[in-house]
C-alpha cells in the first residue's frame, strides 16, 4: 500500500502535469538562467504547484526546487523536485522530459515519483517497496556479461575532458550495444530490464534522486561514476542491473 507521502508526490506530479502539457508545443518563453540553462514558464508554474501540494500535506517538510532554491534545509524530510527534467527538449516540443519528484529522509533517499506525462510513463518507488511503472511492478535484467550488455548514456560532455574517456572507449568496444536515450527515458528502461546500464555526467542530485530510488528498488545499483554514493553534490551517473556494476567501474578505473 502506497504511503501518504507516495500519494502525495504522485497527486503533485499529476498537477504539475496538467500546467506542464498545456504550455508544450504552445512556444512559451524561453529565458537563460545564471548557470545557462534554460527556463520556461512552464517550469516555474508547475514547480509552484507541486510545492503548494506538497506543502498542504506535509508542511513540516523542507523543500529543494530546481527553481526556487533550498528551503528549511535542516527538516528531517526534505522534497527534492526537478519540475521539468528536460527542459531542452521541452522547447523543442520533444517528449523527452518529465517530473521529478523525491523524498530525503535523514540523508537517504527513500521515495521517488518520476512521470513522463507526454510520454505516457507514471514511474514510482519507495524504500523497501519495489518499484512500479504505469501501474506494473518492474525489475531489472539479468544480464551478466559486458559482451551482452545494452549500454545508454546521457550529456558526456565533462567526460571528453578527463582521463575516463580513453576508458570509457574502450569499454564501449566490449559491449553488446551503446544508444544515448538520456533523461528519464534511460532509466524507465533500465528499471524494467530493457537495457542494462546507464552512464551520464553534467547532472545534479535534482535530475536523479526519484530515479536513484527507482532503480534501487527495481534491483539495480547506482552510484557516480567513481562508486561513491549518491549525495546532494553528486554530478555523474553509473547505473546498472547492479550484476554489472562492479565490472563497469572495473573497466573505467583502468
Amino acid at each position: 500500500m502506497a504511503s501518504k507521502e507516495l500519494t502525495a508526490a504522485i497527486e503533485a506530479a499529476q498537477a504539475a502535469a496538467v500546467v506542464i502539457n498545456a504550455f508544450y508545443r504552445h512556444s512559451p518563453s524561453v529565458r537563460t538562467k545564471p548557470d545557462s540553462s534554460p527556463v520556461t514558464e512552464a517550469d516555474e508554474r508547475a514547480e509552484e504547484v507541486i510545492r503548494a501540494t506538497l506543502q498542504r500535506h506535509f508542511p513540516g517538510y523542507g523543500f529543494y526546487g530546481e527553481e526556487t532554491g533550498q528551503h528549511a534545509m535542516g527538516a528531517e524530510s526534505i522534497w527534492l523536485v526537478d519540475p521539468i527534467d528536460g527542459t531542452k527538449s521541452f522547447v523543442r516540443e520533444q517528449p523527452f522530459f518529465s517530473t521529478q519528484i523525491a523524498l530525503l529522509r535523514a540523508g537517504e533517499l527513500v521515495l521517488g515519483v518520476s512521470y513522463a506525462s507526454v510520454y505516457g510513463e507514471l514511474a514510482w518507488a519507495e524504500k523497501g517497496g519495489g518499484a512500479f511503472l504505469n501501474d506494473q511492478p518492474v525489475r531489472v535484467s539479468g544480464v551478466a556479461q559486458l559482451s551482452e550488455a545494452f549500454v545508454s548514456t546521457g550529456n558526456m560532455k565533462s567526460l571528453t575532458h578527463g582521463p575516463l574517456w580513453e576508458r570509457f572507449g574502450a569499454l564501449v568496444r566490449g559491449v553488446g550495444r551503446i544508444r544515448g536515450y538520456g533523461d528519464f527515458v534511460h532509466y524507465h528502461l533500465l528499471v524494467r530490464g530493457s537495457l542494462d546500464v546507464v552512464i551520464e555526467t553534467d547532472i545534479n542530485i535534482l535530475d536523479i534522486a526519484a530515479l536513484t530510488v527507482l532503480v534501487r528498488e527495481a534491483g539495480g545499483t547506482f552510484t557516480d561514476l567513481h562508486g561513491a554514493a549518491v549525495g546532494l553534490e553528486t554530478t555523474s551517473v553509473l547505473a546498472t542491473n547492479g550484476t554489472l556494476h562492479q565490472k563497469i567501474l572495473a573497466a573505467l578505473r583502468r
